[in-house]
């Protein structure tokens, strides 16, 4: 079929945005897009135990999204890259639009009662 995107990107795609389906992996990539954290500097942001951050730490990690750095006895975390940052801002705009018509819609209904 001319014009069709490969199956396989799809999934590509759909498997990184599953990465991301995740709040605290939403917060861990918002902070790190601020610059590289230590999980001692995540821990009090994120509000998660520590085996639960490092777990989502790992899942970021393995799916290519943060890189770790170990310097000493500490694992510094970093974005892969600028692009993510980007993205959750992007999106930040998008749902801070979406959320707007929501309530004036929301708005309006009261007004109506």
């Amino acid at each position: 079929m001319v014009g069709t995107v490969p199956n396989s990107l799809h999934q590509v795609k759909a498997e990184f945005f599953k990465t991301l389906g995740h709040p605290a992996r939403i917060r861990v990539l918002e902070l790190l897009a601020e610059g590289d954290r230590t999980v001692g500097e995540l821990l009090p942001e994120i509000g998660l135990e520590a085996s639960n951050l490092s777990q989502q730490l790992g899942v970021l990690r393995r799916a290519g999204v943060v890189m770790a750095t170990k310097e000493g006895n500490t694992v510094v975390y970093s974005i892969a890259s600028p692009f993510i940052g980007e993205l959750l801002a992007v999106s930040r705009k998008a749902l801070t639009g979406l959320l707007s018509d929501q309530v004036a819609i929301l708005d309006d209904l009261r007004a109506g009662q």
